[in-house]
């Protein structure tokens, strides 16, 4: 019997279940604080710490910084970061916009399919396109006498690889920006005569220059923050992401590996904080009076076709080319087709063991995941007093985007091993890697969640109040039935991100816990670059068909929901 059932019967006064309900939400606010605390900033802690002490764990101030600089090895994997992250930022950004911009302001044939095929390398592990170039254009590769004459292995395979990655990150970001341009000033333009050249630089440039830089700042964290393509495609080429893993795991040199991940960082921090000052000046341009744009056919449709189709084909290539390589024999000795690769157990002990590891550390970050972001922005957004524990929640729940996946691991080997910490029984076990992977990714199911939860209605709980109805019955019987879409579409974010990361476990796994995606990894390392590809199909497909799951589950959600308003 609930609380509210047991005061409707009499079994405990309104005033009683009241202060239970109030204890409740009190709760959750300090159990959110509390694992922020333990889970994100006690572990940032160790790291910075561990950057200002020797070997033997002895203070010793910013030697180990200086230490860097003056080591050119370390420092050129600095600048070398700068450089793809900026040049692949500097590349991808405007393919994004045109693509992005075919898809919202021309009336081209196939738009959603295009839009669909942009979103494809959100399904895949990082490391997946730098294999498929390196089966390309790589010294032995299909066409690799033709184009980058077998030198894809440096800078120039990671910026491409690269591209492919972040992609669909910008193209989601224009396309949003894009999409919400106000009809009106396109009409008041066409009135006045101005060319289309015209148009475009005056009215649909400034309504998205917010987009662009975002976007700009989004490609060059992931890039910055990226693990699994420099590892595959990068040779000798050193970046920090790659540093910091021969310091850690290499040369077990911890202190010089917090440094590096400090320095990693850094930019990503920068990156986001510009991010956060540009959103603060930004201006809603869409109002309420406001008039989406509808385009018309222009022969501009012609031109954004090809584009598109050749945008397409190439992220369908790519994404062929490692459906191939999962299905050679031996290449590129043997190219004949067979399934023998996807029979694990004759190229690793573990056999399928990481695979069906990635789905229980999948399923496990989805569910835990989805209910943590929920209860935290409920608590921020709807619950009425906690002023300062709703705020800490509030600049915590914003913090984990800035943070890459790399140091938050590197920071939980240096907390949780610690002997004198009471939680180190956490240490290689699937609780504290799905605990990392929740707080890496908190902050976008954390946003939509708020998202939602400020679209619905004030009047729900000020009804509930009057009723003497408990929040906890609202949420449970008014919020949570309303939010079921952005819910699912949390778990399936959660459960995505979690099959293809590399970076926010990289640091955490054991042999029995090792997962799809770094178990790829280790398989290129060892010489089977066709059996990573048919793990990594797997990782792919997995994501595909729940994705596909989502649509149809949601779309019956849909149907379900509009028979219930109607009947209100």
């Amino acid at each position: 019997m609930s609380l509210q059932s047991e005061a409707n019967h009499g079994l405990i006064s309104p005033k009683t279940a009241y202060v239970i309900d109030r204890a409740f939400w009190i709760g959750i606010c300090l159990l959110a604080i509390l694992l922020f605390a333990i889970f994100l900033i006690f572990p940032l802690v160790s790291v910075f710490s561990r950057s200002l002490q020797d070997a033997s764990g002895e203070f010793v101030g910013i030697a180990n910084y200086l230490e860097y600089f003056r080591n050119e090895t370390l420092r050129v994997s600095l600048l070398n970061t700068i450089f793809v992250a900026g040049a692949t930022a500097i590349i991808c950004v405007p393919l994004a916009f045109f693509f992005a911009y075919s898809v919202t302001h021309t009336k081209m044939p196939g738009r959603r399919i295009f839009q669909s095929a942009a979103m494809l390398p959100l399904f895949a592990p990082s490391f997946l396109p730098a294999m498929s170039l390196i089966y390309l254009f790589g010294n032995q590769g299909l066409i690799g006498n033709w184009v980058f004459a077998g030198d894809i292995y440096g800078p120039a395979g990671i910026i491409v690889a690269d591209i492919f990655f972040c992609f669909p990150h910008a193209v989601l970001i224009l396309s949003v920006s894009l999409g919400l341009s106000d009809g009106r000033l396109y009409e008041a333009s066409e009135a006045l005569r101005a060319s289309k050249w015209t148009t475009f630089r005056r009215v649909t440039l400034p309504s998205c220059r917010y987009g662009l830089l975002s976007s700009f700042f989004v490609v060059f964290t992931l890039v910055t923050t990226d693990f699994g393509i420099p590892k595959i495609i990068g040779g000798n080429y050193s970046v920090l992401s790659t540093e910091i893993y021969k310091q850690v795991v290499g040369q077990h040199n911890f202190q010089m590996g917090a440094v590096v991940g400090f320095l990693l960082l850094a930019p990503a921090v920068i990156a986001f904080s510009l991010d956060q000052a540009l959103q603060r000046r930004h201006v809603a341009l869409f109002s309420t009076r406001s008039v989406p744009y509808v385009p018309k056919p222009t022969a501009l449709d012609g031109v954004a076709l090809v584009y598109c189709s050749a945008i397409a084909a190439f992220i369908v290539c790519l994404i062929a080319v490692t459906a191939w390589g999962s299905l050679v024999t031996y290449w590129p000795y043997n190219l004949s087709l067979s399934w023998a690769n996807y029979n694990f157990k004759n190229f690793d002990v573990s056999g399928w063991s990481p695979f069906f590891n990635s789905l229980q550390l999948a399923a496990i970050v989805a569910i835990s995941g989805s209910l943590t972001a929920l209860l935290s922005a409920y608590v921020a957004e709807k619950i009425s007093g906690l002023q300062p524990a709703r705020f800490i929640i509030r600049a915590l729940g914003m913090l984990p985007v800035a943070v890459p996946g790399l140091v938050l691991g590197l920071g939980y080997v240096l907390f949780f091993n610690s002997p004198s910490n009471p939680l180190s029984f956490l240490v290689g076990s699937f609780a504290l890697m799905a605990l990392n992977t929740i707080i890496h990714f908190f902050t976008v199911p954390y946003l939509t969640a708020l998202s939602s939860l400020r679209q619905l209605d004030r009047e729900f709980e000020m009804v509930s109040d009057s009723l003497r109805a408990t929040r906890l019955m609202t949420f449970w019987r008014v919020t949570l039935p309303m939010c079921g879409s952005m819910l699912l579409e949390i778990f399936v974010f959660y459960f995505i991100n979690a099959m293809t990361t590399v970076t926010a476990v990289v640091f955490l796994y054991t042999p029995e816990t090792r997962t799809a995606a770094i178990a790829a990894i280790n398989m290129d390392d060892s010489g089977m670059p066709s059996v990573a590809m048919a793990m990594g199909m797997l990782i792919l497909v997995t994501s595909l068909l729940v994705k596909v799951a989502q649509i149809f589950f949601d779309s019956f959600q849909v149907r379900h929901s509009g028979r219930w308003r109607q009947r209100l």
